[in-house]
């Protein structure tokens, strides 16, 4: 009886609360806003009026859209604008505020005060001043500068797009140019606080790339990816990966050569700071085995430092983004023979490789292939080796169902290639799958 009673008072005040909440509904209905508090495009209530040199308002949100679409003109006089930068409208901002106060029984919320974004002449006075303390080394004084552009960014997409469009990446880059060829103890703390606020301006243009890729700064970024603090090794290992994306041969030649560069990206790997990063020291490395001109030198160095089995203890389980990196990594390993050795010599390599077909994506389903048919083909054992490791986990029967599915040329022919292999040792072993199943298996078309 009393859980019943209970249930009946919960019941009648849910229904009081229902016809309470319909009734505020039906009064909003009524309720007409000012027409000065519409914004002209959408309708609806401004939440930051701002007035364009026309003399109309509109709320900041949908008139910066309008002219980001490569609009010139106001939308509702269709007047050629005199400037692109909008100016706050205080006072009907105050006359919105209180009328939503004067409305607060109605269900209205008072609109906060919004933050005034920058304009595109504080940025470039800003990013003056940076360039002139460069000139003056002034470090400290440099330094609160790119604190406070940091700052400004992060306040709202639309500062950092008003700070990247204005060109703070390449002033930002040559600072960090300008500081490391001056005495890096010094120039630390400034140095740290540039390159944290590069990475929120990524990706950078040509010519931020070309400061940031002199001999200078790239000295710095590995003293940076080698030193202790997690912070500073995750945005240079972002940094670097910005240079070897930038297409320039002679970036990738010049990190390749230095020394530690390898050591330093391979503990990112063993010892990872985050996903971000681990996924750009395996993008760097792949840049390095695949474009160096001394990618044998390289290559010999990570498998000396245990990349192979590293890479395949990654692969067991991870997601797609790391799995393809890393399989374009082991990829590039197993064309020296040092890597193809320690990789057949690895018990995980035909389980893995195989696994990764049909079951990833693409990319990955071609790394693997690629992978494997350089181990088989190279296989020099009369017993068969990796080619009878290969048909026990399965390889045999995922081949054809890749070439039924569907691939790319190339692949194609090395799948071809690989079932000719394998075939000839079938009679070895059977050929079975006990752990895969073939479950979850994607089209590669």
């Amino acid at each position: 009886m009393m859980i019943s009673s209970w249930k009946r008072r919960r019941a009648a005040r849910r229904a009081g609360k229902e016809q309470q909440r319909n009734e505020n509904r039906y009064q909003m209905d009524q309720l007409m806003i000012p027409r000065d508090f519409r914004c002209p495009i959408s309708l609806d209530l401004m939440k930051d009026p701002v007035t364009l040199s026309s003399g109309i308002t509109y709320d900041r949100e949908n008139i910066e859209k309008w002219i980001e679409a490569g609009n010139f003109t106001c939308p509702l006089t269709n007047q050629v604008l005199r400037s692109l930068e909008p100016i706050p409208n205080h006072m009907i901002r105050k006359k919105v505020q209180d009328w939503c106060v004067e409305n607060k029984s109605f269900g209205i919320e008072r609109i906060p005060t919004p933050r005034v974004p920058v304009s595109s002449m504080e940025v470039l006075e800003i990013l003056s001043k940076i360039n002139v303390a460069c000139k003056k080394q002034d470090g400290e004084a440099c330094r609160d500068l790119v604190v406070k552009v940091k700052s400004l960014a992060k306040e709202s997409e639309r500062n950092k797009r008003c700070i990247v469009t204005n060109g703070a990446g390449s002033f930002l880059s040559e600072a960090f140019e300008a500081f490391s060829m001056a005495s890096f103890d010094e120039n630390v703390a400034v140095l740290e606080e540039i390159l944290s606020a590069l990475t929120i301006m990524f990706p950078l243009d040509g010519e931020a790339k070309g400061f940031l890729g002199s001999v200078s700064a790239m000295h710095c970024l590995l003293w940076f990816l080698s030193s202790g603090d997690l912070s500073r090794r995750g945005n240079a290992v972002l940094a670097l990966r910005e240079l070897v994306l930038s297409s320039d041969q002679r970036k990738v030649n010049d990190l390749s050569g230095m020394e530690g560069a390898n050591e330093a990206l391979f503990k990112l790997i063993k010892d990872p700071i985050c996903p971000t990063a681990t996924k750009a020291s395996l993008t760097v490395i792949y840049h390095i085995i695949t474009s160096s001109s001394t990618n044998e030198k390289q290559v010999a160095k990570l498998v000396n430092l245990g990349i192979v089995s590293l890479l395949l203890e990654t692969l067991v389980d991870t997601e797609r983004g790391m799995c393809e990196k890393a399989l374009g990594v082991l990829d590039g390993i197993c064309n020296s023979e040092e890597g193809r050795e320690m990789a057949c010599n690895n018990a995980l390599s035909m389980p893995v490789l195989v696994k990764k077909i049909l079951r990833v994506s693409n990319l990955a389903t071609e790394f693997s292939v690629s992978i494997l048919w350089k181990l088989c083909k190279n296989e020099k054992k009369e017993d068969g080796g990796v080619l009878v490791e290969a048909l026990q986990v399965g390889a045999f029967q995922k081949l054809l169902l890749l070439l039924q599915l569907g691939c790319v040329e190339e692949t194609k022919e090395k799948v071809s290639e690989l079932l000719k292999l394998l075939n000839l040792h079938r009679n070895k072993t059977e050929c079975v799958d006990p752990m895969d199943n073939f479950k979850d298996m994607k089209r590669s078309f």
